[in-house]
Parts: structure tokens; C-alpha cells; sequence
């Protein structure tokens, strides 16, 4: 059991590695895009290969759900999902063309893309929370983040300049309270008074798994953390050449995640699974679980503009604070990032 719950805990690593060294190498690739339309198959459907951000899991699975149910299929497009892993550079993967579509575990991803002058954009925000949360032991005295102050942090060395940008705007946290988090529990477990990163939807489950209690939880989001998650990401050539496949392919994912989250999983979980044999359905149960009870696909600007929404005010809240932060240059131009062209109901 340890030994699958340190390989989860892990997966943080690959999903926070968005900064600009990471994404620098695919400006090449991308800057140079011509023309750039999708193939078509025997039947006639537009072939789009979409490269995730780690192995199946719940995290992705209203796309698997999308696949399995036949919603990409009858929109005309016939979709691959490319599997992700710790090996896996998504920025590469499009700018080699080895994807046309991948997505983006956090608004850093695009911001830096932008910044390293890679034409590609987010073009939909199926979480509308980043399920990045701090773990606490239990305290009655912990009632928000602020009453974490002073206490040892032990984080990745890629959310110093991501998360910790924020917590430390927002709260007045300082950097000498950071320890290094090396994806094992046990320091975290050793210290009463450390608080750990994670993930919503992985680490508080795996504690509560292996070491008999449930942790104190705080979702950033919920406390005014700007960021997207899962994001669907696409270079602007394959865009423009591409509009109405990418349309195709988004209001089939939005269609994928809410039959994933109210109607029956079976048919996504089963896909998932047969990509990755270590998933368990316990862990993709109380996955779906959290993502439903804290609305992270449905909540925020979806419940506005629905599912894949995203707005020039949050993205704009994220590059004022990170930018403030010294991360980005404050003369960049945040709105390269995003476009919301290709949701339902625009074009």
C-alpha cells in the first residue's frame, strides 16, 4: 500500500514542472506552425490525438467518459487519449506534433508558454478549481490557511514559484518556513505541526489510508486561488485551421464530465483502468466524490457559462498576483493565454 500511495503522491511532481525552462524547448517547435489541419480517417473523422497530464485517473475522467460513450465519435471526430506519465512534457508533445490537443494541470502552464513565446493557447478550463490544497494534522485551533502561519511547509521545489507565490501574497507566509517535500509521507507524519502539498483528489486519501486518520484539508481555491485546472491546450495554427473539430472536441468533453460526474462512470472508469492496471475503483470513487462535492468541474464560472468557461477577469486576478510576485514580467501580454472562441455558444 505504501508503495502505491508514494507512487500517487509522485504525480504531483510531473504536474507542477510548468515553468518557463520546461516549455522554453517547445517555442521552437510552435513559432514556426503553418498550416496545420487535422487528418481524416476512412470514415471521414477528423483524427485528434489529446495527450493528458498524468495516467488515467479520475482527475481526466470526463474525457475518458467522452470516449467510451461515443460523444467524440458522433461529433465526427475520432479521438486518441495519449496517456501521461512522469516522462511526459505535454508543451513537447505539441510543439513535435506529436498531439494536436494536450492538456494543462494549471493556469503557470499557458502564462509560460506565453512567456516563452510559444503560440498556444488554453482553450477551455474544465476545472474551474485547481484542486491544489495544504494538509494539516488534525487541530481544532486550524479553522483557515491564515492559522498556518509560522508552521513548517514542506513543499516541491516547482510550487516555490507556483502556489507558494500566492500563500505568501495573501497571507504573509515567508520562505523561511519552507522544507523540502520529497514525496514521502513520513516527515509530514513525524511532525504534528508540518503542513504538506497535495491534491484534492490523492494525498488526504492516501494519509487517511495509511496512516489511520483523517487530515485537516484546505482547498486554495476556496480561498481565492486563481487558478484553472485541466485545461485543454491548443497551438494557435491548429486552432484557426482546426476551429470546428476543436468546438467538436470541447462540447463533446463537456458533455463527457458532466455524464462522468451525475450519470453512470462505468463505461470512463473501465477505459481508465485498462490504461492504468494500478488504478483502483476505491480510488476513483472517492475521487469523483470530492470532485462532485466541491464542484471543481461545475462550480465558479461554468456554473455562469458552463462547463470549459473561462474568464479575462480570473485570468487576469492570476497575472496581476504572480507578476506582482516577481514570476512573470509585468509587461506581458496575459491575454495571449487564453481564448474562449471555441466554447459553446462562441463562434
Amino acid at each position: 500500500m505504501i508503495h502505491r500511495g508514494n507512487r500517487l503522491l509522485s504525480r504531483r511532481r510531473a504536474l507542477l514542472a510548468g515553468g518557463a525552462a520546461v516549455v522554453a524547448g517547445a517555442a521552437l517547435g510552435l513559432r514556426g506552425c503553418g498550416r496545420s489541419e487535422a487528418p481524416v480517417d476512412e470514415q471521414g473523422r477528423v483524427r485528434l490525438r489529446f495527450a493528458t497530464d498524468w495516467r488515467a485517473q479520475a482527475e481526466q475522467g470526463g474525457f475518458y467518459q467522452a470516449l467510451a460513450t461515443g460523444a467524440y465519435e458522433k461529433r465526427g471526430l475520432n479521438v486518441q487519449i495519449v496517456q501521461g506519465g512522469p516522462g511526459v512534457n505535454v508543451p513537447q508533445l505539441l510543439a513535435s506534433g506529436a498531439v494536436e490537443l494536450g492538456m494543462g494541470s494549471n493556469s503557470f502552464i499557458p502564462m509560460n508558454l506565453v512567456a516563452a513565446g510559444a503560440p498556444v493557447k488554453a482553450v477551455a478550463a474544465f476545472f474551474q478549481k485547481d484542486p491544489q490544497v495544504l494538509i494539516a494534522h488534525p487541530d481544532p485551533a486550524l479553522e483557515t490557511i491564515a492559522d498556518l502561519k509560522g508552521r513548517p511547509f514542506l513543499l516541491a521545489d516547482a510550487s516555490i514559484n507556483a502556489f507558494w507565490v500566492w500563500l505568501k501574497a495573501k497571507y504573509g507566509f515567508t520562505d523561511d518556513q519552507v522544507r523540502k517535500y520529497t514525496f514521502n509521507l513520513a516527515p509530514f507524519l513525524a511532525d504534528e505541526r508540518a503542513v504538506q502539498q497535495g491534491y484534492l483528489t490523492s494525498e488526504p486519501y492516501t494519509i487517511e489510508q495509511e496512516a489511520g486518520f483523517e487530515p485537516k484539508v484546505f482547498l486554495l481555491a476556496d480561498e481565492g486561488y486563481p487558478s484553472y485546472a485541466a485545461m485543454v491546450l491548443a497551438p494557435n495554427a491548429f486552432a484557426r485551421d482546426n476551429a470546428t473539430a476543436l468546438r467538436s472536441f470541447i462540447a463533446a468533453s463537456a458533455e463527457g464530465w458532466r455524464d462522468y460526474l451525475r450519470g453512470d462512470p462505468a463505461p470512463g472508469d473501465a477505459l481508465i483502468r485498462r490504461d492504468n492496471p494500478e488504478m483502483t475503483q476505491a480510488i476513483l470513487d472517492q475521487a469523483r466524490q470530492k470532485l462532485r462535492d466541491n464542484a471543481i468541474v461545475d462550480g465558479g464560472d461554468a456554473a455562469l457559462y458552463g462547463l470549459g468557461a473561462m474568464t479575462a477577469e480570473r485570468w487576469q486576478a492570476f497575472f496581476e498576483v504572480t507578476s506582482q510576485a516577481g514570476v512573470f514580467d509585468p509587461g506581458l501580454n496575459w491575454r495571449e493565454a487564453f481564448t474562449d472562441n471555441y466554447l459553446p455558444g462562441r463562434g
